[in-house]
């Protein structure tokens, strides 16, 4: 499974590349206000540093205006994907794009049936946010088991992109379901390296450590 980090901040994403974490970014529009700058300035210091999938999301909610984002953030960079939401006017610009070359994350999934269209319509990816479904009493990660078993009955080439992760918990579940990525906020990736037992064992180490002649 790949990882990429779900953040606009270089620090994070520099720290987490320099792990061997990174497989590529997810941005998105609040997580760039973030930021406290310009969109553009951001996207291509992010490029630089990570030359897996960089998704940069689109704020147009009509066909011709996602459309005419999609291509300008096409031309920035080779490794841009275009986020689009999951609405019907999304669904048609992501079936252009595709038909253009144009590569397209297709967020703010919350069913199967989303899912499906958006794999139709011929989206690279599909985020589903596992976090937020959790956060109204449904089964997040139950959406990605429905979706991944629907892709692989009709051998659907749209990578599920496990999104709104919130715990190490979700990104062993998505692992053992064979999800293609799961996109994680820094403090979540490094709670995953995280165990009582390692640094206590650790500790025990270093403590031996000194009690042998030099």
């Amino acid at each position: 499974m790949k990882f990429f980090i779900d953040t606009a901040e270089i620090a994070e994403i520099r720290e987490a590349s320099a792990q061997g974490l990174v497989d590529g970014v997810t941005t998105n529009p609040t997580l760039i206000a973030t930021s406290k700058r310009k969109f553009k300035d951001v996207l291509l210091e992010i490029c630089e540093i990570v030359k897996g999938p960089v998704s940069a999301e689109v704020v147009s909610t009509d066909c011709e205006g996602i459309l005419r984002e999609a291509r300008d953030l096409a031309k920035l960079r080779d490794n841009i994907v275009v986020k689009v939401p999951l609405i019907a006017e999304g669904l048609k610009a992501v079936k252009t794009c595709a038909e253009e070359g144009i590569k397209t994350n297709v967020t703010l999934c919350f069913s199967p049936t989303q899912a499906l269209l958006a794999a139709k319509a011929g989206a690279t990816y599909v985020s589903p946010f596992v976090g937020r479904l959790d956060d109204v009493s449904e089964n997040g990660m139950a959406l990605i088991q429905q979706i991944l078993t629907i892709y692989r009955n009709y051998e659907l080439k749209t990578q599920v992109l496990v999104a709104s992760v919130r715990h190490p918990g979700h990104v062993v579940e998505a692992a053992m379901m064979g999800a293609h990525v799961a996109t994680v906020p820094f403090k979540v990736l490094q709670q995953l390296a995280k165990h009582p037992l390692t640094d206590l064992g650790l500790a025990r180490f270093l403590e031996d450590w000194k009690k042998v002649p030099q």
